[in-house]
């Protein structure tokens, strides 16, 4: 009967119950919850306004104006937008007299850093979670073999209350982690799409920039 005593217990009670039942531990893994659904909320928030933003119509006129000689035309033109690569490549033909290269990586980098703020904070949340959950288990295991004394089926209550503490913690641990892995593998990859959109974008500009030097030296 007592092999069954912790299911029993885990069935039959409240959410909050098993909160409470799962020791001081869950305090930290709350939190770390809190913290990594906080970030997964603004990185969703921030990814969708970017997609909205986009402008893959804009950016080709503008490496169009660039390969005809016409950079202010491809500076007035990339205002229009909020799509980060025309702002991206706004900078860097701004600054084109000082120097083309570093202005692109200047810029670039500040717009790649954006996308990835955040991350490694849920990174964190989500390695740490786990690692949570083993502590309640460990102290959810020391309460049980403390218990262990004596008539084993007086102390069955606390037994039961150790082993569950040691189920819940863990379950929550890991379910944080699994949860959380989803939306870091997405932002993720956003993420590396749009420095794959970046490189494109410098690489574009490069030629558009070489071919209208060309023109240019021929007349």
């Amino acid at each position: 009967m007592i092999q069954n005593l912790p299911l029993a217990f885990l069935m039959n009670k409240t959410p909050m119950e098993l909160f409470h039942e799962g020791g001081f531990i869950m305090w930290p893994i709350l939190i770390t919850s809190l913290v990594g659904v906080t970030v997964v909320t603004e990185r969703i928030i921030f990814t969708l306004r970017e997609l909205k933003a986009r402008n893959a119509e804009v950016v080709e006129r503008m490496l169009e104006k660039v390969e005809a000689g016409d950079a202010e035309g491809a500076i007035a033109l990339g205002r229009t937008t909020n799509d980060f690569i025309a702002r991206i490549l706004v900078y860097t033909l701004t600054h084109r007299d000082t120097s083309l290269q570093n202005a692109f990586i200047r810029s670039s980098s500040a717009e790649l850093t954006r996308f990835g703020q955040g991350m490694p904070t849920l990174d964190t949340c989500i390695t740490a979670a786990p690692y949570l959950g083993l502590i309640g288990t460990i102290l959810g295991m020391m309460t049980t073999f403390g218990s262990m004394e004596g008539d084993i089926a007086s102390a069955a209550s606390k037994i039961t209350g150790g082993v569950a503490e040691a189920l819940i913690a863990t379950a929550a641990g890991i379910t944080i982690a699994v949860i959380g892995l989803l939306p870091f593998n997405y932002l993720n990859a956003r993420w590396e799409h749009a420095r794959h959109d970046v490189e494109d974008a410098g690489n574009a500009l490069e030629i558009m920039v070489k071919k209208s030097s060309g023109v240019n030296s021929e007349r």
